[in-house]
C-alpha cells in the first residue's frame, strides 16, 4: 500500500492541483485552518479557485493569502468581516459570493460527504437566501432546498493523524474540518503529529483515515483572530 504521509506542504498537493478547481478549507476564524497547505496552494500558482470555507481569513493570513494573490474567483463561505482585501473585491465586482447561514453552509458539507445531493431547511425562507430556490411545504411549513457540497479538494488541519490517515482535532479545532474532509474527492490534512498505525485509541479518532488520502506533519503559526486585552490590576 503506497503511503499517505509526504515530507512538505507541497508534496501533497503535488499532482491534485488544476485552474478551475473547488477546494474546501477547514476551519473556523484561524482555529483550526490548514495554513501550510493554503500556502502551498499559494505557491502553486493555481487560479480561479471556487474556495469553500466558514470565512475568507484575514489580510495576510489562512485563505487572505489566496486573496492577495487573486487566486480566488469565487467564495462560498458564511462569514467574510475579518478581511478587507475580500470586502474590496467584492465590492468592486472582482470575486463572486455565494453566501449561506452558517448552519446551512455546515449541513451542506456534511451532505455533500454523506452523498445527499440535496435538503429542505426553513433557514433563509423570506429572505434572499432563498431566491431562485425551489420550495416546498412539510407539515404547513415552508421550507427550500439546499444542494449538497462536495469538492476537487479538501484540506484540512488535524491535531494527530496515524500513518493510514486517522485523524483526532483538538477540540474547537473540530469545527469545520470533519464535514469537509469527508466531502472531498482528494482530502490532504497537515498535523501537528504522525504516530504509527495502531497508536490511536479507536474511540478517540473523530475521521477515519478511508475519507484522507494524503498527510503531512507541518509546523504551525497559530495566530490569534482578535486579541483582546484588559490593564493588569494593581495589587
Amino acid at each position: 500500500m503506497a503511503s499517505k504521509v509526504y515530507k512538505t506542504a507541497a508534496e501533497a498537493l503535488e499532482g491534485l492541483t488544476f485552474d478551475g478547481m473547488t477546494v474546501m478549507a477547514g476551519g473556523f476564524g484561524l482555529c483550526g485552518i490548514p495554513e501550510n497547505l493554503i500556502a502551498a496552494l499559494r505557491d502553486s500558482g493555481v487560479k480561479d479557485i471556487t474556495a469553500i470555507s466558514n470565512n475568507a481569513g484575514v489580510d495576510g493570513f489562512g485563505l487572505g493569502l489566496l486573496l492577495a494573490t487573486r487566486q480566488i474567483k469565487k467564495m462560498i463561505s458564511s462569514y467574510v468581516g475579518e478581511n478587507k482585501e475580500f470586502e474590496r473585491q467584492y465590492l468592486s465586482g472582482e470575486l463572486e459570493l455565494e453566501f449561506n447561514p452558517q448552519g446551512t453552509l455546515a449541513e451542506r458539507c456534511r451532505a455533500g460527504g454523506a452523498g445527499i445531493p440535496g435538503f429542505y431547511t426553513k433557514t433563509g425562507v423570506g429572505t434572499i437566501i432563498a431566491d431562485g430556490k425551489e420550495h416546498r411545504e412539510f407539515n404547513g411549513e415552508t421550507y427550500i432546498l439546499e444542494t449538497g457540497l462536495v469538492s476537487d479538494l479538501s484540506i484540512v488541519k488535524a491535531e494527530k493523524a496515524d500513518t493510514q490517515g486517522n485523524l483526532i482535532f483538538n477540540k474547537t479545532a473540530r469545527n469545520f474540518n470533519p464535514p469537509m474532509a469527508m466531502a472531498g474527492k482528494v482530502t490532504v490534512a497537515e498535523v501537528e503529529e504522525i504516530v504509527p498505525t495502531g497508536d490511536l485509541d479507536p474511540d478517540e479518532i473523530h475521521l477515519p483515515g478511508v475519507f484522507v488520502q494524503r498527510i503531512v506533519k507541518c509546523t504551525f503559526e497559530k495566530r490569534i483572530e482578535q486579541r483582546t486585552t484588559r490593564k493588569r490590576e494593581a495589587h
